[in-house]
């Protein structure tokens, strides 16, 4: 998916605010979910919901305001609770913005571990 870089995207000095990365990084595991016909709001109803556990960033090249983001998430690893995610990111350029890997986690309504519907892993592949 191609991200616009905004102002509002940005920080004092005129640079994407790191912490947008994280929405930048949920928007495409969303997109990656919904590729193959899993939808968020659909799970919240039934009371799965995915948290993450683990984050990891590394920061390559800055992205400034007027710079598109291209941003593919891939699956990586897959257990019956956790999915893992690492990124394709380049800018305009087809440089690499960021290096980063995220680990979610299939959680109930109590917010407590659960191992994912099947429904879930067969449409991952896993």
């Amino acid at each position: 998916m191609k991200i616009k870089i905004y102002y509002h995207h940005t920080d004092c000095g005129g640079v994407v605010y790191y912490a947008n990365y994280l929405d930048f990084m949920e928007e495409a595991r969303t997109e990656f979910l919904e590729d193959r016909g899993i939808y968020v709001k659909e799970l919240l109803k039934a009371g799965v919901l995915f948290v993450v556990a683990h984050q990891e960033i590394d920061y390559k090249i800055p992205l400034v305001y007027g710079d598109t983001l291209d941003i593919k998430a891939r699956l990586t690893a897959a257990s019956r609770v956790k999915l893992e995610f690492e990124y394709d990111v380049k800018n305009q350029n087809g440089a690499a913005v960021f290096a980063a890997k995220t680990v979610i986690v299939c959680v109930g309504a109590d917010l407590k571990p659960r191992p994912m519907p099947d429904e879930i892993r067969v449409k991952i592949g896993d």
